[in-house]
């Protein structure tokens, strides 16, 4: 077996056995929202085993590991710190409801391994823009996919922190925040992840081989847009918060634009 070929399976291996591991925690403390707190991290994992395994022009390699580490590490982080002392996500709490006493062996499949297929797909710029051995040198791409990255970067934990200071006075509770980057958007942390990864595409594109990996920001896109994004947020929003359907109406749904009077 091709060596790229015989890492990238590792990779996958190692992110499975991660999400089994994690599932037993999970059933041990009655929790399966830690899965969303490994999100970021199990990227993390992907790059840095990546790193220490190819062979490919180094600083493509550092940079991608780089990019990817700041990214997890702060997701983690701020999902962390969101949802400590809140308890079980209100998505897991249906889906533990729905499923009753079968949960413990649905989720396996149904959250920790299907998330942890989803998490290898969506890493495959970043491991193959490490493997690739050429172009040995820094291209007008990798300027382009960090300019990008670090666009989505900022954007997101910009939004993030915006919503988490609003979130905090209690005197907001029931409004909708519709000023900053949240009066460009109505989803301005989706709109950065979708550029950040699209940013680490491009990268990894330097290689014109690396075109195929292109299935990974198309994946987060379709997630974010279609499956877990905006549209499940969305959805119940609108039931608790009266304010919400002015602010559809006004705001963009996930392109940056200034809103319609």
């Amino acid at each position: 077996m091709d060596s790229n070929i015989w890492i990238t399976v590792l990779n996958f291996l190692t992110i499975m056995g991660l999400m089994v591991a994690l599932w037993v925690l999970s059933l041990v403390k009655r929790n399966a929202a830690i899965v969303d707190i490994f999100w970021g991290l199990g990227f993390v994992v992907v790059a840095w085993l990546t790193f220490y395994s190819a062979q490919g022009y180094l600083l493509r390699r550092s940079l991608l590991v780089v990019m990817t580490t700041l990214w997890g590490v702060r997701l983690a982080a701020h999902i962390a710190v969101r949802s400590m002392g809140k308890g079980e996500d209100r998505r897991y709490k249906a889906w533990r409801e729905s499923h009753g006493k079968s949960f413990w062996w649905v989720s396996l499949f149904k959250i920790f391994l299907l998330q942890g297929l989803l998490l290898w797909v969506i890493s495959l710029p970043i491991q193959a823009g490490q493997l690739s051995r050429l172009p040995d040198r820094f291209t007008s791409l990798d300027l382009l996919g960090f300019t990008v990255w670090l666009t989505g970067f900022l954007f997101e934990a910009l939004a993030d922190w915006q919503l988490a200071g609003f979130q905090s006075d209690p005197g907001n509770k029931g409004k909708v925040l519709d000023s900053g980057l949240w009066s460009l958007t109505r989803h301005p942390n989706y709109f950065g992840e979708c550029m950040l990864w699209w940013g680490i595409f491009a990268v990894a594109l330097s290689n014109p081989w690396n075109a195929w990996t292109v299935l990974s920001p198309l994946v987060l896109t379709l997630l974010l847009l279609k499956v877990s994004g905006v549209a499940l947020m969305e959805k119940s929003i609108v039931e608790t918060r009266p304010g919400y359907g002015v602010y559809m109406k006004t705001t963009s749904a996930f392109l940056p634009r200034f809103r319609k009077s």
